[in-house]
């Protein structure tokens, strides 16, 4: 399956509300979390992508297979820009084509950092394996990073 990775665009709100509610569908219940959160999150992103900026998957038919939301700020831990993936989501149906491969290859290519960090869910070992393979080592609380450049 052929697919683009591309920077979110206003014209892209419906979509973003709609994956958004997908992501965070079991925690809604859980921590209340309403629609003003998902319109928020969204008009912060399309007021600057200094400290968030997110992607869309589209697929060369004009799917949305899914989206990778990152929140950036400068670290003088890592001695640079650190990069969290805060959601990656990639909706059933297209899970499985690469997508999480090819997105890690274009934030490399793309968006320039000292550390990439990442949150998995304990019971995604695939996930977590794949993110090994890519570099990433772990840390407490699920997280996974990636250094870049040395300190």
């Amino acid at each position: 399956m052929d697919y683009t990775i591309r920077r979110i665009t206003k014209d892209d709100k419906a979509v973003f509300i709609e994956m958004s509610r997908e992501f965070y569908s079991s925690e809604a219940v859980l921590n209340s979390i309403d629609d003003s959160f998902h319109f928020n999150t969204f008009d912060e992103l399309m007021r600057s992508d200094v400290y968030l900026e997110c992607f869309i998957f589209e697929t060369d038919k004009g799917e949305i297979a899914g989206y990778a939301l990152l929140d950036k700020m400068f670290s003088h831990e890592v001695g640079g820009m650190l990069v969290w993936v805060e959601e990656l989501y990639v909706r059933p149906g297209f899970q499985g084509h690469g997508i999480g491969n090819s997105f890690f290859a274009y934030l490399e290519k793309n968006v320039p950092a000292a550390r990439y960090r990442l949150e998995t869910e304990p019971e995604n070992e695939g996930a977590r394996a794949l993110y090994r393979r890519k570099g990433f080592r772990e840390l407490e609380y699920l997280q996974m990073v990636k250094d870049i450049c040395e300190k």
